[in-house]
């Protein structure tokens, strides 16, 4: 492993000298050993939503039985459904301790399922459902097990357009899989954003930490375009950049897994950029500094995204498997087949933008 060639996805991702390696943070065995800072935030976002769960009503009763009156003030809690929240509250608070102890297992990279299932995926999901409304298709297409590489479009100032993805895999699939996405190496440079990437699934944009996942079996996202697709200004919307040198493509042939194009429709007005500060983006160290029609005019509340109206959809996989093992280090197929998942997204977007009735609806 230590002479495995690594090929960026993207050629504008920050070359600060952070490895995938020296990103990782844990210990012996894959177990958290003690609390840190890592455990104190996620112990305060665990807390928001245990204490969610622990108030949340029961669901919807089936209409064609007969329904229960209503329990009055005073009255006292039928043994079902004090049962019911019992357990809600020991499963908050075991939930809870094992946070504060440490006593819960991350993988090599710092995935930690429980938090992402209970904790993140629940406080993504109403900007998810309720916001910007988000509509999947094509779902099937993604592979009930096995490796698989999701390749996607990239947009929308902020990268929004990864997160909706990860709930959209998660929430539509019928096997619920997990999406892990390769993110460049500033996301991991930013104080709390590094432990929640690290925690959500999220790894180096690299090729060998790519097809490491990938032979575990696992979906892997990458969004080739990088800085160039989600800080491209909005006179250039839905048109996409260059996808770098092709590597997701070679880490695909290596693995012998399926490439699944994927369109996002609805990111790019979230916030319509009309201007690049690059003076303030140098000072900050950022790669461009957006200006919008509500940023920073409006301060804080210009950071808040417009409730525009999303689809996602994913296309037929490409696969890979009939290639030879040498296939990969081809300059020419590499080239072939990233201008054919290019192009499968591009028209996709086309063709999508073209169905829908407006930005907001």
């Amino acid at each position: 492993m230590t002479d495995a060639k690594v090929i960026p996805f993207d050629d504008d991702r920050s070359r600060s000298g952070v490895s995938s390696r020296s990103a990782r943070r844990r210990s012996a065995g894959g177990r958290e050993q003690g609390p840190g800072p890592a455990v104190a935030s996620a112990a305060s976002a665990a807390s928001v939503v245990g204490t969610a769960a622990v108030s949340a009503l029961p669901g919807q009763q089936d209409a064609s039985l007969p329904q229960e009156e209503p329990r009055r003030s005073g009255q006292p809690l039928e043994g079902a459904e004090r049962g019911g929240w019992d357990r809600r509250i020991a499963g908050g608070l075991a939930f809870l301790r094992r946070r504060v102890t440490g006593e819960y297992d991350v993988d090599e990279f710092g995935y930690d399922e429980e938090l992402t299932d209970q904790v993140l995926m629940s406080m993504l999901r109403p900007v998810y459902e309720k916001y910007f409304r988000v509509e999947v298709k094509g779902i099937e297409n993604i592979p009930a097990d096995g490796g698989a590489l999701i390749v996607s479009n990239h947009s929308g100032t902020l990268p929004l357009d990864g997160l909706m993805l990860q709930v959209a895999v998660h929430d539509n699939h019928p096997a619920g899989r997990h999406l892990r996405l390769l993110a460049a190496d500033l996301v991991f440079m930013l104080p709390v954003v590094n432990e929640l990437a690290r925690k959500a699934g999220h790894t180096l944009a690299c090729a060998e930490d790519a097809e490491r996942l990938l032979r575990r079996g696992e979906l892997v996202g990458v969004m080739p375009e990088g800085f160039k697709g989600v800080g491209k200004p909005f006179g250039e919307r839905y048109k996409l950049q260059r996808f770098g040198r092709g590597g997701f493509v070679s880490t695909a042939l290596r693995a012998g897994v399926p490439i699944v194009p994927c369109s996002i429709v609805g990111a790019e007005e979230i916030y319509p950029m009309i201007g690049n500060s690059k003076t303030l983006a140098r000072l900050l160290g950022f790669p461009y500094f957006p200006i919008t029609p509500t940023f920073p005019w409006l301060g804080p509340l210009g950071a808040v995204p417009l409730p525009t109206k999303w689809t996602i959809q994913f296309g037929e996989p490409i696969s890979t498997s009939g290639y030879p093992v040498e296939a990969a280090e081809d300059p020419m197929l590499m080239f072939n087949l990233t201008d054919q998942v290019r192009e499968q997204i591009q028209h996709t977007l086309y063709r999508l933008l073209v169905q829908r009735r407006s930005v907001f609806f």
